[in-house]
């Protein structure tokens, strides 16, 4: 729940809940179920605290590339998680028999992600039949409102949007023989969606109240919630996965941005996201999983009385996609190269941090020589801005200036938008990102020096 004042916006949270791929016979799969009624548990917790005359608005992000597939209304089947092997694999060949990469590059300025929504949807034999394709904060919304849309920003993660044209690329999708008829019309991030109404409403207490487009996909709100200044800063939006990028007025579609595995994605207000995915913090929670604990603040802390490793390895590889005992994988990399790997849980958590903040560096590296801007101060918000020592990693091996905070910044983000469309707030990006500044405190990190804080509420 946010509150906007005019010194800034409070975060409150209200509920949280388990979001994790679930195997079934067919493969892994998202419990939508379980997802929409955390929907209206969550929705109920917020109007208990302030009532339905308290709530302005509501806004959906989650993230990219994942979808429902409906019929008459009704969905077709749980929607697939996006590391399903399978998929990964059979998409891919089945769109480049009719689309190389280079391509699809010029078209929908999108790096390769074995993922990404046109190649599950080559690969799924449903969407022949169904008559709309929902992504997963358009399906919660179109459960909420009863009307189906697709908000810009994440459709621009399918990579059947156009990138200059912003609008569906219905060459593309002809010829990967998609129905037309499935692809819903498009809005931006501000946009009225509709009014909540209906069963799902009524259980969560909001009828009445308008659900509102946001930066649907959560790396799009969560880079409204970054307090950039200037034009020399990049952002780092690190969860699961690390979003390495920095905001432009255009999109690069050049070969060398394509070679360098860089996207061109629509945040808000018409702007691109120029950013390539990196690994995040995926590798320190599926290595926690597999050693059976949860104390990672214990694990950084004896990791940082360990020396910086000698060699790093390669967080991109593809054997770090798939769930499971991530600690073997990174020991067997090592063994494959006759390295030296990093024995103990420390020194593993050590490697892992180091890893991770040198394929930062080098994305940075990357954005600012294909950006054509010289890059100074990195941002990083999202989870990993928590972490001390993976940003002063960060830090000493980008040798720039790095800025953690806000944590919560793709709900402020999203937030920030809706308070936009209620005319709470000025009508800039600027002016959003000038009340994070006020409303949360940021910590600088020095190459080769300690964090210390410099914005204080």
């Amino acid at each position: 729940m946010g509150e906007i004042g005019p010194d800034g916006v409070r975060l409150t949270p209200v509920a949280r809940f388990p979001n994790a791929a679930v195997p079934r016979a067919d493969g892994l799969h998202w419990d939508i179920a379980a997802l929409r009624d955390q929907v209206v548990a969550g929705l109920r917790a917020v109007t208990g605290l302030v009532g339905a005359e308290g709530l302005v608005s509501v806004g959906i992000d989650s993230w990219a590339v994942d979808y429902g597939l409906m019929r008459d209304g009704d969905l077709l089947g749980e929607p697939f998680h996006y590391r399903d092997e399978r998929r990964c694999a059979e998409g891919p060949r089945a769109v480049h028999e009719r689309l190389d990469h280079a391509e699809l590059f010029s078209r929908h300025g999108l790096q390769f992600l074995p993922f990404t929504t046109l190649y599950q949807l080559a690969a799924d034999p449903l969407a022949r039949e169904a008559d709309r394709f929902l992504l997963i904060p358009d399906l919660l919304g179109y459960w909420l409102t009863g009307r189906a849309v697709a908000e810009r920003t994440n459709a621009s993660t399918t990579g059947l949007l156009g990138a200059t044209s912003g609008l569906w690329d219905d060459d593309v999708v002809s010829r990967i023989e998609l129905p037309r008829r499935i692809f819903p019309d498009i809005v931006d991030a501000g946009d009225r969606v509709g009014t909540i109404s209906g069963e799902m409403a009524a259980g969560a207490g909001v009828v009445g109240i308008p659900l509102v487009g946001v930066g649907s996909h959560d790396t799009a709100s969560a880079v409204v919630g970054v307090p950039l200044e200037g034009e020399d800063a990049a952002y780092i939006s690190l969860g699961t996965w690390g979003l390495v990028g920095v905001e432009l007025a255009h999109p690069v579609l050049s070969d060398d941005a394509r070679g360098a595995n860089f996207t061109n994605e629509r945040g808000v207000d018409g702007t691109i996201r120029f950013l390539t995915n990196v690994m995040g913090t995926w590798l320190l929670s599926e290595s926690l999983r597999a050693w059976g604990t949860d104390d990672l603040t214990g694990l950084l802390a004896a990791a940082a009385e360990i020396p910086s490793v000698a060699a790093t390895f390669d967080v991109q590889d593809a054997r770090f996609l798939p769930p499971g005992d991530l600690p073997s994988r990174i020991t067997q990399w090592y063994a494959d190269r006759h390295l030296p790997p990093p024995t103990g849980r420390p020194a593993l958590v050590r490697a892992i941090v180091e890893s991770l903040a040198e394929a930062y560096a080098r994305a940075v590296d990357d954005a600012e020589r294909l950006s054509e801007k010289t890059i100074r101060v990195v941002h990083v918000v999202g989870g990993g801005a928590r972490n001390r020592l993976l940003c002063q990693a960060i830090a000493d091996r980008s040798g720039r200036r790095v800025v953690a905070g806000p944590v919560e910044a793709t709900a402020l983000g999203n937030v920030l938008v809706q308070a936009r469309t209620a005319g709470l707030t000025g009508p800039a990006l600027s002016d959003l990102r000038d009340l994070v500044r006020r409303s949360v405190a940021l910590q600088s990190f020095i190459p080769g020096e300690r964090a210390r804080r410099v914005t204080t509420p």
